[in-house]
């Protein structure tokens, strides 16, 4: 009688656990590809999504984003489960209530700066109060655009705001429909290289990093494919500082530039050398956070600091990334 309870036992423990291993797996992995993250561009050339959940029968679905209020978009009604954003844009998400968790750092980068057209008298942050100036709102151009303002005494209110998509914006730019851009690479880069267009104002400090969100309740129901999607980014990366020459030409046909343009980006503007969210990130957005309340970005009541301190997942990514893995300083 024993030996059956225990036969018994074991036979409902593995179809317990069985259940729970299908539980785990999602069916399906929507998952966000963007220009301005160049690992998202590796992992879905080569399908290493595909391969790692090939075996749970896990269906990888693509969604391109074209900014970081895209992406969270997708994040807020459920069409990713990961999305790619600046860091200060998923701050301000958060704070208004979206309901998303960062847990890996694709990129330090420098990708945005303000950029006028080749000819243009402007050299200067003051030498755009009364101009229109094009940017995404809800995205870290944008927000880097305000905190340049605000560095001179200046607000929001002080320029013409036209808000468009990164690509419209410097095709605004070279229309002259625009005197400035908020730019973000490789569209800046692609404006650089091919239309002259000029950067006024440079500063890596208002540049936030580039933030691989996971929506809450996709975190909480299939954790362990979390740290899976982690181990192909962290996979990417490496490959990326390995191959940087192959990542630019994998950036160029991704978005149908050419190669030199990718590699200002990938080589010139882009520190992979982070990818663990910690307390640096931490303080990092706490002191960009003011612009948010400053300009009103925020709902009223919000309280910022506890937005970043919840934002910032770091147990996924430190189970994932290597202990030797190099910490880059500003």
């Amino acid at each position: 009688m024993r030996k059956k309870w225990f036969a018994g036992l074991a036979v409902g423990l593995t179809a317990l656990f069985s259940l729970s291993a299908q539980a785990e797996t999602p069916k399906t992995l929507n998952v966000d590809y963007a220009y301005y993250s160049p690992t998202s561009l590796v992992v879905k050339k080569f399908g290493w999504l595909e391969d790692e959940f090939k075996s749970d029968g896990t269906e990888i679905n693509w969604v391109l984003s074209l900014g970081s209020n895209r992406a969270l978009e997708y994040l807020n009604s459920g069409s990713v489960h990961f999305g790619s954003t600046a860091g200060l844009s998923a701050v301000l998400a958060k704070a208004n209530g979206a309901p998303i968790k960062t847990v890996y750092v694709y990129s330090q980068p420098e990708w945005t700066a303000l950029v006028v057209p080749e000819g243009s008298a402007i050299n200067s942050i003051e030498g755009l109060k009364g101009k229109k100036v094009a940017a995404t709102k809800g995205t870290d151009p944008y927000l880097f655009l305000l905190r340049a303002l605000q560095s001179k005494g200046l607000t929001k209110r002080d320029v013409n705001i036209i808000n468009l998509q990164h690509p419209d914006g410097r095709t605004a730019l070279v229309r002259g429909d625009v005197d400035a851009w908020a730019g973000l690479d490789p569209h800046m880069a692609a404006a650089q290289l091919q239309d002259n267009a000029r950067l006024i104002y440079r500063n890596i400090s208002f540049n936030t990093y580039g933030f691989l969100n996971v929506n809450e309740s996709f975190l909480k129901e299939h954790p362990e494919a979390v740290r899976r999607v982690i181990s192909v980014y962290e996979q990417a990366r490496e490959w990326v500082l390995n191959n940087p020459d192959e990542a630019a030409e994998i950036l160029a046909e991704a978005a149908n530039l050419p190669v030199d343009v990718a590699r200002l980006q990938l080589t010139e503007r882009t520190i992979l050398n982070q990818p663990l969210p910690s307390q640096q990130h931490i303080d990092d957005l706490t002191g960009a956070a003011p612009i948010l309340a400053a300009e009103g970005l925020v709902r009223p009541g919000a309280d910022v600091s506890s937005a970043i301190t919840s934002l910032i997942d770091t147990t996924f990514a430190a189970s994932v990334i290597r202990k030797d893995t190099t910490v880059a300083e500003r």
